[in-house]
Formats: structure tokens, C-alpha cells, sequence
């Protein structure tokens, strides 16, 4: 059984606290099985966005993953940030947690399927 979208993100910023890097949640989804989208704002102006991985790729198992949501790991901010625009419009109970992180940590070691 999958843990619900708010139990998750409350465990996850936890583990990036515990890590050193600071993160919020930017957009509040739907607390039992909102999409969740990890952004890490590099503070350079670029960052890089995760979010779900498609329907059939999670092997069977309750895990969440993850895939690279954009093509790069240096896309400007404001391109994340119109992605995540675009997202929200498509899905309003979409959740958005930011973590900070000049070297691009993220905290989604075993949860990714693929990075760039």
C-alpha cells in the first residue's frame, strides 16, 4: 500500500533537513494521492525537476518513483517554474516541494528511474 501524498512529503523534506537542505512544500496537493514534483532550485538560476514516473514503471511494487521531468539538470528556473505552471492547469491537486541545493541534491537516491 502506498503511503498517502502528505505522509510522503512530510517524510521526505524531513529526510532533506536531516541531509542539510532546507525545502517546502511551494504547492499543497491533494493530501491522499496528489502528484508529487520535487524541484532543486540550484540558487544559480537553474534547477531541476522530478516528478512521477509514468503509469507501469514502478516494477510491481508500492514504491513512488521518479524521472527527470525536463531534459536537463540545469534548466533555467523560470522554465521549471512555467512547467510546473503548465502542470498545475492540467492537475490542480498536483504537490510542488522545493528543496535548495547548490550541488543539485535532491534526497530521490533509489527512487529515480532515469536522471540526464
Amino acid at each position: 500500500m502506498r503511503l498517502k501524498s502528505e505522509m510522503w512529503v512530510k517524510a521526505y523534506l524531513r529526510t532533506a533537513a536531516v541531509r542539510g537542505l532546507p525545502g517546502a512544500v511551494v504547492r499543497h496537493g491533494d493530501d491522499e494521492a496528489g502528484a508529487i514534483f520535487i524541484k532543486v532550485n540550484k540558487l544559480d538560476g537553474t534547477a531541476h525537476l522530478f516528478g512521477p514516473a509514468p503509469a507501469g514503471h514502478d516494477d510491481g511494487d508500492a514504491e513512488r518513483r521518479w524521472v527527470a521531468f525536463l531534459k536537463t539538470a540545469n534548466e533555467s528556473e523560470a522554465n521549471v517554474d512555467a512547467a510546473l505552471e503548465k502542470e498545475a492547469r492540467f492537475d490542480s491537486d498536483i504537490w510542488v516541494v522545493e528543496i535548495e541545493s547548490p550541488q543539485g541534491a535532491h534526497c530521490l537516491d533509489g527512487w529515480l528511474l532515469a536522471t540526464p
